[in-house]
């Protein structure tokens, strides 16, 4: 188990240049938007646009505040997402437009490599001790709202707010033992070889 503090998180122009990206991590490190074989990360969307086209990607995108965005995904149809909605998934290489419910949003996206990886995400209120069980090769725990504590094969460490804490079963870990501070929205990403 490891903690990725939110300020060790890598800035970086979107790939199609519209925006920003907050990049929490990506495998194999140092990776590029073309090599990555899996990737976490966060963006600012501040108006409406298309998203950008990742050829052979799967993605799932959640939005961490704001009032929510309107994905017309091609082939599918509308879809709303907003901070109470489940988190949506849709194939990284079908044309998306994204607009806006009102006022600029955040938002969390998981990519992964098809044919090589997988993911799935989940969020979690937590405002007591919770017990978090890994289902992927490695999950990952975006703390949002008040710190916490996680303990997990003999191993505790503390996270603020906004931090990542990474889990590897090749480790030994199987399940983490979340303690609040407060109340928080954890948002559990599991992602496994294909």
């Amino acid at each position: 188990m490891r903690l990725v503090p939110s300020t060790s998180y890598r800035r970086m122009p979107w790939k199609n240049g519209g925006g920003e990206t907050i990049e929490i991590v990506s495998s194999p490190e140092g990776s590029t938007l073309s090599t990555f074989e899996w990737r976490v990360s966060m963006a600012k969307v501040a108006s409406p646009g298309p998203f950008s086209l990742f050829p052979e990607i799967d993605r799932t995108l959640a939005v961490l505040d704001g009032s929510g965005i309107r994905l017309s995904i091609a082939g599918r149809g509308e879809v709303l997402v907003h901070p109470d909605t489940a988190p949506v998934s849709f194939p990284g290489d079908v044309p998306v437009e994204a607009d806006l419910v009102d006022e600029p949003i955040m938002d969390l996206n998981v990519m992964t490599r098809r044919g090589r990886y997988g993911h799935a995400m989940a969020r979690m209120s937590v405002a007591e001790e919770v017990g978090v069980t890994c289902r992927g090769d490695i999950t990952l725990m975006l703390v949002t709202g008040s710190g916490a504590t996680a303990n997990a094969a003999g191993t505790a460490i503390s996270a603020a707010d906004g931090d990542t804490i990474i889990v590897s079963k090749a480790e030994g870990a199987e399940s983490v033992r979340i303690s609040p501070q407060g109340s928080l929205e954890l948002y559990i990403i599991d992602i496994w070889r294909a």
